[in-house]
């Protein structure tokens, strides 16, 4: 599957774009001077250059000053990285997260603050350029058999930063409360003690922007589709390898001095693009100067609420305040033009080798998990009494096991062939955080909620986001870039949520961190049933949608001309993601991984029709998430690991063998 793009798409009205900077540079403006004029004296001011003497005036100079600088420089580079990497990944919610680069830092940061915490001491930002150059060196070595096409380097850095973000939430998981100073860093918090971070910031955008300078005009060639780049002269590898090696250093750089601050580089790009500019270079701009106003105007207004809230992190309340603004900007957007290749007529590898495998698999991963059980010497598999004594609590969480497997499967096939795009996943639609939105209310508003509770809050959640991603995007005959675009701003909204509730440390968070990992420990024999209920219909009714799975990835054009509705098959194609979704989100929490890279396995075999890639892939998901729930509560015994975690872990090196030996 293949991801459409156009050298300059009209993406937005232009006349909009003007009132949203003014706008944004009102709001900074306003905040920046109520915060400073209200938090400093004019003595302050007075003695500004020389404040030894005065306390405010030091405050002011080694403290407010740098962060305002440093939320401007931050928030540019986020921008200007972001439009870099969608021109060179050619996918419009490509950010510095989508090539594991925050993932990888986080990950290196988290290791060091737990086991060597002396080698902070030695700069914070070595350590976090090293955790993002080791990330960005194994995606490189995944995309170099593919001469580093963008279709390589996404799905390599989603593998990567899926491992990072595995590793570290299982860090999290065991050392919740000896992280509590990385969660408010991974929030985002420009706090500042003097220039020196400053200045190494300012350094290093020089260093990455010169490069990105020199290749300007390969990078405007570089729109263009790899065949007409090529007939140009253009080094395709040589110019990606470049512009990503800068991107990635300060993408780096600024992660490890504030810590992660998400959807400012998207929103940032995303509003650049909007104004219909057609030059790079005003593309690079405006991105910047949206990202530095985005980042600056909220952190100033939060400085406004410090004196009532203490420190807040910006970068979560960022997500929040942003994620909003685009969804409020979708309904305004001029919707592109639509031409998404399909995948290659020619035909791939019979389905029944690998369903006969599939389904063997299944069996032997769904018996050891029926059987396997530990007395107190050893393991050994239960057989008469003891497996008596054993399945009436074995049963609902490997049959639930199968049946989420099997549905999450089924719905990555279905939202990667809707979309176009190898980044969709069946949180697409944001069905997945709505419900865990809902989720997240019930656990900080009730002391114990009971499983029917939080099921009608999940549901409640779930509806939520769809009716609103349904409104933002009806009127675009369910534009595949607007579709992914409200999917990601409602999937920040909780995000930012979460990671704003972290920072304050509620010890109920704790248990949402598991919910949040995938587990399935808690299902009971009803749940066993509603899922596989729904595992089943989703079998059944996957024939009825085969002829609409199989057109629209040629495009709304032939898909019109053929006789297919686009909007009433968008809807109905919808609708039956956002059930599947919701559902399993509801019973084993958001298990993302299984639903995202099942169908490039299920590619990757060769399989080439829709049903036969859905059936595959949501046996593919079944089996890595029960093998994942039997080794989860095996490897650690008496303590167990979340499936959801066990499933990245297990499904992650399989996709990187599967990669490493695959051509296309």
């Amino acid at each position: 599957m293949t991801v459409a793009h156009r050298s300059t798409p009209p993406l937005g009205r232009p006349a909009v774009m003007p009132v949203m900077i003014g706008a944004l540079a009102l709001l900074f403006i306003t905040a920046t001077t109520l915060h400073l004029g209200r938090a400093f004296p004019v003595s302050a001011w007075s003695d500004l250059f020389a404040p030894s003497g005065n306390l405010q005036a030091a405050i002011l100079y080694y403290s407010a000053l740098p962060r305002l600088v440093m939320a401007l420089m931050a928030g540019a580079c986020l921008g200007f990285v972001s439009t870099v990497l969608q021109l060179v990944l050619r996918n419009p919610i490509a950010e510095p997260a989508t090539l594991g680069v925050s993932g990888g830092v986080s990950l290196a940061l988290t290791i060091v603050s737990l086991f060597a915490p002396g080698l902070l001491g030695a700069g914070r930002d070595l350590i976090g350029m090293a955790g993002a150059g080791l990330a960005m060196l194994a995606v490189l070595a995944l995309a170099t058999r593919e001469n580093l096409s963008p279709i390589r380097l996404i799905l390599g850095g989603l593998i990567v930063s899926l491992l990072c973000g595995t590793m570290g939430t299982l860090l999290a998981l065991f050392h919740h409360d000896s992280l509590q100073g990385l969660f408010i860093w991974n929030a985002g918090s420009l706090v500042q003690n003097d220039w020196h971070p400053a200045r190494r910031l300012l350094v290093q955008i020089l260093v990455s922007v010169l490069p990105i300078a020199i290749l300007l005009r390969p990078l405007t060639i570089l729109q263009l589709q790899d065949e007409s780049a090529r007939s140009l002269g253009l080094s395709l590898v040589r110019i990606r390898l470049l512009a990503l090696a800068a991107s990635i250093f300060l993408s780096a750089a600024v992660t490890s001095t504030i810590g992660v601050v998400g959807f400012v580089g998207l929103a940032g790009a995303t509003f650049a693009r909007m104004a219909g500019v057609r030059r790079l270079i005003h593309r690079l701009l405006l991105s910047s100067l949206f990202g530095a106003l985005l980042l600056s105007a909220v952190d100033q207004g939060l400085q406004l609420l410090t004196g009532s809230f203490g420190e807040i992190p910006a970068g979560a309340v960022t997500a929040l305040l942003g994620a909003p603004l685009m969804l409020w900007l979708l309904p305004r957007l001029v919707s592109m033009p639509t031409t998404r290749p399909g995948e290659h007529s020619a035909a791939g590898r019979r389905i029944w080798p690998m369903l006969v495998l599939s389904i063997a698999l299944l069996l032997v991963f769904g018996g050891l998990a029926m059987t396997l059980t530990h007395d107190a010497s050893h393991w050994h598999l239960a057989v008469g009494a003891d497996f008596r004594a054993t399945v009436s609590w074995r049963w609902p969480r490997t049959l639930t096991a199968i049946s989420a497997g099997f549905i999450l499967g089924v719905a990555g096939v279905i939202s990667q062939r809707l979309t176009g795009n190898p980044l969709a996943s069946p949180e697409v639609l944001g069905v997945s955080s709505g419900a865990g939105l809902g989720a997240l209310v019930t656990v900080m508003a009730f002391a114990q909620p009971d499983r029917a509770t939080q099921m009608i809050s999940g549901a409640a959640g779930a509806i939520l986001a769809l009716a609103l991603v349904l409104t933002l995007v009806r009127r675009s005959a369910f534009s595949p870039e607007r579709l992914l675009l409200a999917g990601v701003a409602i999937s920040t909204l909780f995000s930012g949520t979460l990671t704003f509730l972290l920072t304050i440390g509620d010890p109920r968070i704790r248990v949402f961190l598991v919910w949040m990992a995938g587990s399935i420990s808690g299902i009971s024999p009803s749940d066993a049933m509603l899922a596989f209920g729904f595992a089943l219909l989703s079998a059944a009714t996957l024939p009825l949608l085969g002829r609409w799975l199989a057109i629209l990835p040629l495009g709304s054009s032939p898909a019109r001309a053929i006789g297919v509705n686009g909007t009433v098959s968008g809807i109905v194609i919808m609708l039956a993601i956002a059930i599947l979704t919701a559902v399993t989100t509801m019973l084993v929490g958001p298990l993302s991984f299984v639903g995202l890279m099942s169908p490039h396995i299920v590619r990757m075999a060769g399989l080439r029709r829709p049903l036969e890639q859905a059936f595959a892939a949501g046996l593919v998901s079944a089996i890595i998430l029960v093998a994942a729930d039997l080794l989860g509560r095996t490897l650690l015994f008496p303590y167990e690991i979340p499936a959801g975690l066990m499933a990245s872990l297990i499904g992650a090196p399989y996709f990187l063998f599967l990669m490493r030996r695959a051509r296309s």
